[in-house]
């Protein structure tokens, strides 16, 4: 390659090295597999270069280019279940993602209940994500059968699960669904518990409280203190599955009433999209759109900081924690948190009794530092089916001062105060959901 166009080459690599390598990492769950692709891509791009005529292009070209080879490596990972019999595990689903192989039943319990050919193309083109090719050749049939039967097979599981159908485009799932949630948050109840407290399952999206899974909605509203009224209600729920950069999701629609300034789109209601993932370890978002002066803005975890700082948690954007025990790397007495980290840490702090409109909750608590958003700490108390009962902000004494001009200890004086690894953070509101209502 000439040393202009190398020249050209490494600039645009280096701009656009962090989208292609947030697309590997995403597909491809172990980080020595997904060096081994990164490598295999540049080289490809490196090679080809020469003959991309519209450089504008590159981003998309080379995103492509990252995309057939996770594909070749699909293929391998599916090669080596290939000689597993497709009906040895007629309850689980195979799903290759961030976190490898991961196993869930719900599309397996459906397609289970298939003709066997039916469910046998469907498991290899959607679990196992064969290019339609590599199934001909399993099966043994020309590719122009393979797309045949996988078109009659999806008709018929459509036919046998109408439930599962995907809401079509535009229809309005909440049009109709008004305001639940009371206007002052119930009276509650902490107290600590000298029980140990419980390993949890929790697979809300953190700070939305829904879960991405088929047929789940809830409300929730937050409620500013010391005046405990609410100030903003969200309607959450799951309209059907939805893919973001190859990568198999859920569309949740939220709509929030009277929501507070970060959460405000100029309209009102506020009607916002997101597409989540549910994995066996984590739960992440994978894109969020909403309409803002009459346009449709859409974010994906491609779009590095504009996305990540208000969508993504995780190292890479993988999620919150699905699977929660206590680590031992925060510790509370009373107000006073400590932590092994200075922040981004999440950990289960002790066991509580949450008595909350009149109903007590056997409950571990969830401290968050500075993983939901820099300056901010949480309590969150969750029950043994992984729901949340209570969660609690806390902003750091300095946090966004620029714009509110004075610490939060002046602003909210009569406010709860608690102190992590020293520092001041004061409670500034509440969310409850439906769930305990």
């Amino acid at each position: 390659m000439e040393s202009a166009l190398q020249t050209e080459f490494e600039r645009l690599l280096r701009e656009n090295k962090n989208a292609v390598e947030r697309f590997v990492r995403f597909r491809i769950s172990l980080s020595s597999d997904a060096e081994d692709v990164l490598q295999e891509v540049y080289l490809a791009a490196y090679l080809g270069f020469e003959k991309l005529e519209n450089r504008e292009n590159f981003k998309a070209w080379i995103i492509g280019i990252a995309r057939n080879k996770c594909r070749d490596r699909y293929r391998e990972m599916a090669h080596q279940l290939e000689l597993v019999d497709i009906e040895s595990a007629p309850e689980e689903k195979l799903s290759v993602g961030i976190h490898g192989i991961s196993i869930q039943s719900d599309v397996s319990e459906a397609l289970s209940e298939l003709p066997d050919r039916d469910s046998e193309i469907l498991r290899l083109y959607y679990l196992r994500q064969l290019p339609q090719m590599d199934i001909a050749r399993i099966l043994n049939i020309p590719v122009g059968t393979v797309k045949s039967r996988i078109h009659y097979a999806k008709i018929r599981l459509r036919e046998k699960f109408p439930e599962r159908q995907h809401i079509e485009k535009g229809e309005d799932t909440m049009s109709n669904i008004s305001s639940i949630m009371p206007e002052m948050i119930p009276e509650y109840r902490i107290e600590k518990s000298p029980l140990e407290p419980f390993p949890v399952k929790w697979e809300e999206m953190m700070g939305w409280f829904v879960v991405p899974r088929l047929g789940e909605k809830l409300s929730w509203a937050m409620y500013d203190f010391p005046e405990k009224k609410k100030t903003e209600e969200d309607l959450m729920e799951v309209v059907g599955r939805a893919m973001v950069h190859g990568i198999e999701g859920v569309e949740i629609h939220a709509t929030a009433f009277d929501p507070m300034e970060a959460n405000a789109t100029g309209e009102s209601p506020t009607h916002r999209t997101f597409v989540a993932q549910l994995t066996d370890t984590h739960t992440r978002i994978l894109a969020e759109s909403h309409f803002e002066d009459g346009v449709r803005k859409c974010f994906t975890f491609l779009d590095g900081d504009d996305f990540l700082d208000n969508w993504g948690f995780g190292e890479d954007n993988c999620g919150n924690e699905v699977n929660l025990a206590p680590k031992g790397i925060i510790r509370r007495d009373g107000d006073r948190i400590t932590c092994s980290g200075s922040k981004n840490v999440m950990d289960v702090v002790g066991r509580y009794t949450v008595t909350i409109g009149g109903k007590a909750y056997d409950t571990v608590c969830v401290i968050d530092i500075e993983n939901y958003q820099d300056g901010v700490a949480s309590e969150q108390y969750l029950d043994k089916s992984g729901k949340t009962i209570l969660w609690r902000r806390f902003n750091a004494d300095n946090w966004a001062i620029k714009r509110y001009k004075k610490p939060w200890s002046e602003l909210l004086p009569e406010n709860e105060v608690i102190y992590v690894n020293g520092n001041r953070f004061v409670h500034w509101y509440d969310c409850v959901t439906s769930y305990i209502l």
